[in-house]
């Protein structure tokens, strides 16, 4: 059994954990930065990167301290070196090299995409390669069939805006505060899904993409027409949301079966998996295609370094290390040979 030390700092939850090789949590310490960033309505960059300044020291003191192991019982430490804001990456990847050099420790440099998409395999070790994989959180929306540990091959991605920064979006039109996702969630809880006509775009074409930009204008057409309360506008959104993201999802398992490639599972992991109407909506879908439904506890499915740990955990156990030279990447395809999707503005 190895014990890793796990930092997550790619965006606004700075994080640190330490998680062993046979799937034990030893300690989760997290810190968020809302009240920072509630005015603006959403992440500052500049001022993220100086709050993971400041709460990342304390946070990896408090994760060792609480799994009761000091620095040198740590096999490695791995750390978010990208995607994400650079400035937040960098913090995070320059405090794992400089334990990982004091301590005389491997260093593990983790794709944050990765660290949601084995974060699964933490919660449930009956979940085996390959199975199916929905990736939705606030900077990515893409389906990808797991194969293995650094094996990701996507079968699609966003051709212009994430499903997360949509909510994120809607939130902020709709008055609602931040964090967008949570707040649309409850207000949707009040609402009408069906109060309010909006698109469902690509929804029905051959090609499993996704596009969320047309549903966001479309909400805020319908708030500016002033004839539905803000409840009834989140909970069409929301609807809207679930219904692009079981079609298109329902449409890469008829890929993969065209294929003759039998996923062990349809999973879903990232922020947007916390939300109950997708989830259930999800764990429909796979009943109906006769696939056992896996998704992360709420917990594991947002930022944090139990996930990062985790992924750290599994590249080391393939003997998977990095040298301390490793770059931050603000941009970090899990599958960089993938076809690239029409739309000028696709995120990988």
């Amino acid at each position: 059994m190895a014990l890793i030390l796990g930092i997550e700092s790619s965006c606004d939850e700075t994080a640190a954990a330490v998680v062993s090789t046979d799937r034990q949590i030893l300690s989760h310490a997290l810190a968020g930065q809302e009240e920072a960033h509630r005015p603006f309505g959403g992440v500052v960059p500049e001022i993220a990167a100086r709050a993971h300044v400041e709460a990342l020291e304390p946070l990896v003191a408090q994760a060792l301290a609480d799994a009761g192991v000091t620095l040198d019982q740590i096999d490695a430490v791995a750390a978010t070196a990208g995607p994400g804001l650079i400035g937040g990456v960098m913090v995070g990847l320059v405090t794992a090299k400089a334990l990982a050099l004091a301590a005389d420790k491997p260093l593990i440099a983790v794709n944050h995409l990765e660290g949601h998409a084995l974060s699964p395999r933490l919660a449930d070790p009956d979940l085996q390669f390959p199975y199916l994989l929905l990736l939705v959180s606030g900077g990515h929306c893409q389906l990808l069939l797991v194969e293995g540990v650094g094996n990701y091959r996507r079968l699609a991605t966003t051709i212009d805006d994430a499903a997360g920064e949509a909510f994120d979006k809607t939130a902020k039109l709709l008055g609602l505060g931040f964090p967008g996702g949570p707040r649309v969630e409850q207000a949707a809880k009040l609402g009408d899904p069906k109060a309010v006509k909006l698109p469902r775009p690509l929804v029905g074409t051959a090609e499993p993409h996704f596009s969320f930009a047309g549903l966001k204008s479309a909400v805020l057409r319908a708030r500016d027409a002033n004839t539905h309360s803000a409840e009834d506008i989140a909970a069409s959104f929301q609807q809207a949301v679930v219904d692009c993201l079981v079609d298109r999802t329902r449409r890469a398992l008829a890929r993969v079966s065209e294929e003759a490639v039998q996923p062990t599972a349809l999973v879903v992991a990232g922020g947007v998996a916390a939300n109950q109407a997708v989830r259930g909506a999800l764990e429909a879908l796979a009943a109906a295609h006769d696939l056992p439904f896996f998704a992360p506890p709420l917990w594991l499915c947002t930022d944090n370094g139990a996930m990062i740990a985790w992924a750290g955990a599994e590249r080391f156990e393939a003997g998977l290390t990095d040298p301390l030279d490793f770059a931050a990447r603000p941009r970090w395809p899990l599958d960089p040979n993938a076809e690239k999707a029409r739309g000028a503005g696709v995120k990988a």
